[in-house]
């Protein structure tokens, strides 16, 4: 008979406040959140259980986690609400916790007037008020996670596409365009919706507000590989909006008090993101671990349990490291909050629940494929996730390039001069051997000063190879 792993969902170093909302949000998410009740609340009109929202924030004040005490929040940092994103992630729990608090919350603490965060923030604090980020192009690219999202065509930024802003005659603003794929956007209360200001090619990405109901806004929901997130089209046909900040110049080009700084501002919040998308990731894939060596001890063939065959343990074991990595690589980018380290844990807890799920299916056998078993839901999970922030490859590839690992003599337009201390003949083309980073002895076609090709035969860059930690590792040594 095989042995039960350790506990999963241990964690060393948490203070006794982080533990108390671990300990009580799993509890009251095991009471309310079995397989069948997370299929209903995914069918509702919402997309999950007004109900179980209403006391999630009564009783622990979910929504108002990241929200400061000031505005009638709990004040808490990113790590508590990592924690409450990992339990929500076990359970696969249907909540705009993700959309509202993760994704648009921040961005209103960030840029919002004195005067949206006083009427905005004590209502998403109480439950009052979800919300929902509208992006053209897609959320990895919006968030900086994949690409460089200062150029702005993802918002409208080329002669045509994405969302479009301009002065309405008699004051605010008119948006016209569309976005899809928008995390709770059919039932949300308010959108921060991204669009494009100022005409081509001189324009300039804002964020401005757009309240339910509005004139001229149509909100679908969209059919979605996994049900437990909700997702919509949103199409604007000059629908009024407000800035969401301080149009400080009246010229109604949003050159006013922290616009300029939105696709930063929207670079900072998308490493927020990552971490605590990491976090549920390792969430969903250790109850899915769980939930596997649970039933391959009882599951029995040949007279022994399936979960005694030394191929079976193995295939446990490695499982069991790939979730205990991934977690550590999740906490380590929420107190830290760099864009570098969170991208490289999304790619690993991406990966880690990837496998996990996979593998899960397999070792339930023939009732891992039906569709009345939870298997699916977690590998549905596992799989929508990277299509919506993913792919890995492009996760890690974005790290290694914010980390500096793809300049100087190799990257695209870097200098070609050495590092301050680096030994003679290193990144100079003095002393340098033949065709190493010198323009003399250069194999015929290739220019040292392109970017080392890591084409992998399809035309694409190869994958970044290095696990998160070596990653980490290197950027380190480079910075």
């Amino acid at each position: 008979m095989v042995t039960a792993l350790p506990a999963l969902t241990a964690r060393t170093g948490l203070t006794p406040e982080q533990d108390q909302i671990r300990r009580t949000l799993r509890r009251l998410l095991a009471e309310h959140c079995g397989p069948d009740r997370v299929r209903a609340a995914a069918a509702t009109a919402h997309g999950y259980d007004p109900r179980l929202w209403d006391r999630l924030s009564g009783e622990l004040g979910l929504p108002g986690l990241a929200v400061p005490e000031a505005y009638g929040g709990v004040g808490c940092g990113l790590v508590e609400l990592a924690l409450a994103c990992e339990e929500a992630g076990r359970v696969l729990l249907p909540s705009p916790l993700l959309a509202t608090s993760g994704l648009v919350t921040p961005l209103i603490i960030a840029l919002g007037t004195a005067a949206q965060r006083d009427v905005l923030l004590p209502d998403i604090a109480g439950s009052a008020l979800t919300c929902a980020l509208a992006v053209p192009g897609g959320l990895a690219v919006a968030l900086g996670l994949i690409d460089d999202n200062a150029p702005g065509e993802w918002a409208g930024g080329g002669r045509s596409g994405g969302v479009q802003a301009r002065p309405a005659p008699d004051g605010g603003w008119l948006l016209y365009g569309e976005a899809g794929q928008v995390l709770d956007g059919h039932s949300a209360g308010l959108l921060l919706v991204a669009a494009r200001t100022g005409g081509f090619p001189r324009g300039r990405t804002l964020l401005f507000l757009v309240r339910a109901g509005a004139a001229g806004l149509t909100r679908t929901r969209l059919t979605a590989l996994d049900e437990t997130r909700p997702q919509a089209r949103v199409q604007l046909r000059d629908c009024a909006a407000e800035l969401l900040g301080d149009d400080g110049d009246g010229g109604g080009d949003g050159r006013g008090n922290g616009c300029a700084e939105v696709p930063g501002a929207l670079a900072a919040m998308g490493a927020r993101a990552a971490a605590l998308l990491a976090a549920e990731a390792v969430g969903a894939a250790a109850c899915a671990l769980e939930r596997t060596v649970e039933y391959v001890r009882g599951r029995e063939q040949f007279g022994r349990a399936i979960g005694s065959f030394q191929a079976v343990r193995h295939r446990l074991a490695d499982l069991y490291v790939s979730v205990q990595a991934a977690r550590s690589a999740a906490y380590y980018a929420a107190e830290r909050g760099d864009p570098a380290d969170a991208g490289l844990a999304l790619a690993q807890c991406l990966e880690a629940v990837r496998a996990v799920t996979a593998d899960a299916i397999q070792l339930h056998g023939g009732i891992g494929f039906t569709w009345e078993h939870e298997a699916h839901l977690y590998f549905k999970r596992a799989a929508g996730d990277e299509l919506l922030f993913g792919p890995v490859h492009r996760l890690r590839a974005r790290a290694a390039e914010t980390a500096g690992l793809f300049t100087g003599a190799y990257g695209p337009g870097g200098p070609r001069g050495a590092a301050p201390g680096a030994p003679p003949g290193h990144g100079t083309g003095k002393g340098a051997p033949p065709g190493h980073d010198s323009r003399e002895g250069t194999p015929p076609g290739h220019d040292p000063r392109e970017r080392t090709s890591l084409a992998n035969g399809t035309g694409e860059e190869a994958p970044f190879a290095s696990g998160s930690s070596g990653a980490v590792e290197a950027a380190r040594a480079v910075r």
